[in-house]
C-alpha cells in the first residue's frame, strides 16, 4: 500500500484527498494531511481522519509517507518539491510543475539524487477521448498533421482570485496560460510533437490581478503544422468549453466538453467499423472541470512505483510544457515571435512584482 501524504489544501486539494481518503485508488490510501493555515489542515483532517499537520517538516518526518502530493501555489512548487525529495519521499506536483525553467531543472535534480520519481499531474492525458483519440494519432489515421486547437472557455470571477492572496500574481501562480491552459498547452504539444516558434497576445479583460485573463497565440511545430491557443477566464456567467482539435489529412477530432470530456466530431478518410460508435462510447460526463483523470493519474502512479513502469509525464516531460508557456509569456512582453528552445529574459513568471 502506497500512503500519500498531501501538501497544501487549498481547491486542488479535495480532489486528491477525496480519491484517496475515500478509497478510491486501489494500492493507494491517503495518510496525512499538511497546510501552513491550521483551519484548512484540520478540515481536511477531521473529514479524511488522518493527521492534519501544519508545517511541513512534521509530514516529512513521517515513516507512513510515501510519497507527498504537492499541492501548493505554483511559485512555491520548487522549494517544495526539492524538499519533499531530499527527505527520501517520491514527488507528485501539480501542474505547472514550477514557474521558472530553472526551478523545473532544479527539481529534477534533487529527485535525480534522492534516487525519488518524479510525478508531474497532466490528468487529462487519461480522459477516455484523449485515450481514444491518441490511439488514432499513434496509428497513424490523421496522416499528416495540419492545424491542432485548444480552447479554454471558463469563467474565474473576481471571487475566485480573492480566495488567496496569491492567485493571479506573477510570483506565485501567473494568468490563465500558466494556471488554468497548461493542461491544454501540455495536450497540444502531446499531441503534435515540437514547437518551433510562438506568437502570443494577452489582456487583463475582467478582474483585478497582475496577470492575465485572456490570451491567444499561434504556434508552429516542427512538423510543419500550425497551432492556435485561445485561452480566458473572462467567460461569463458560467464555464463554456475546455476542447483540442485535430486536424490531419486524413481525419479530423474534435474533443470538447468542458473539460476534454466529450468528442464532438470523428472524422477519418479511411473509415473503421468502430468508428460508428466512438462518439457514444468514449465520452465522459464529469461533474466538474477536472474531470476525471486524477483517479486514473493516481493508478498510474501506483503502477510506476510498484512494478517500476516508466511515468508518462517524468520531470522532463512537465519542463517541456512549461518551457513553452514561459515561451508563450516572452512574446507576450516582447510582441515578438519567440523561437524554442530558449533562456527567458522578459516572462514575468515566477518573479514578485
Amino acid at each position: 500500500m502506497i500512503r500519500v501524504g498531501l501538501l497544501g489544501c487549498g481547491r486542488i486539494a479535495k480532489r486528491h484527498a477525496d480519491l484517496l481518503g475515500g478509497g478510491h485508488i486501489k494500492g493507494a490510501v491517503l495518510a496525512a494531511v499538511c497546510d501552513e493555515l491550521p483551519e484548512r489542515a484540520n478540515q481536511f483532517a477531521s473529514r479524511y481522519s488522518v493527521p492534519g499537520l501544519h508545517r511541513v517538516a512534521d509530514l516529512l518526518g513521517r515513516a507512513d509517507v510515501d510519497v507527498v502530493s504537492v499541492l501548493t501555489p505554483s511559485g512555491l512548487h520548487a522549494v517544495h518539491a526539492i524538499e519533499v525529495a531530499k527527505a527520501g519521499k517520491h514527488v507528485i506536483v501539480e501542474k505547472p510543475m514550477a514557474l521558472r525553467l530553472a526551478d523545473a531543472d532544479a527539481m529534477i535534480q534533487a529527485c535525480d539524487a534522492a534516487g525519488v520519481k518524479l510525478f508531474v499531474v497532466k490528468q487529462n492525458r487519461f480522459n477516455v477521448p484523449v485515450v481514444k483519440a491518441r490511439e488514432a494519432l499513434l496509428a497513424g489515421r490523421f496522416g499528416k498533421l495540419i492545424l491542432g486547437t485548444v480552447r479554454v472557455r471558463w469563467c474565474r470571477d473576481q471571487s475566485y482570485y480573492d480566495q488567496d492572496k496569491w492567485r493571479g500574481t506573477w510570483a506565485y501562480d501567473g494568468g490563465v496560460l500558466a494556471n488554468q491552459a497548461s493542461h491544454h498547452v501540455d495536450m497540444l504539444e502531446w499531441f503534435f510533437g515540437d514547437v518551433v516558434s510562438v506568437h502570443a497576445r494577452a489582456t487583463t479583460a475582467l478582474v483585478n490581478i497582475e496577470a492575465e485573463d485572456t490570451a491567444v497565440a499561434t504556434l508552429r511545430f516542427r512538423n510543419g503544422a500550425l497551432g492556435v491557443i485561445e485561452a480566458t477566464t473572462a467567460v461569463r456567467p458560467k464555464d463554456l468549453e475546455g476542447s483540442l482539435s485535430i486536424l490531419g489529412e486524413k481525419g479530423t477530432v474534435e474533443i470538447a466538453g468542458f473539460a476534454v470530456n466529450k468528442i464532438r466530431h470523428w472524422q477519418f478518410r479511411d473509415e473503421l467499423p468502430s468508428d460508428a460508435d466512438v462518439i457514444e462510447n468514449f465520452s465522459v460526463n464529469p461533474p466538474n472541470v477536472y474531470g476525471f483523470g486524477h483517479q486514473a493519474y493516481y493508478e498510474h502512479v501506483v503502477d510506476c512505483l510498484s512494478n517500476q513502469s516508466p511515468a508518462l509525464v517524468d520531470g522532463l516531460e512537465g519542463r517541456k510544457s512549461l518551457e513553452l508557456i514561459s515561451a508563450l509569456y516572452e512574446s507576450i512582453e516582447t510582441g515578438k515571435e519567440v523561437e524554442l528552445h530558449f533562456n527567458p529574459k522578459r516572462c514575468r513568471l515566477g518573479e514578485a512584482s
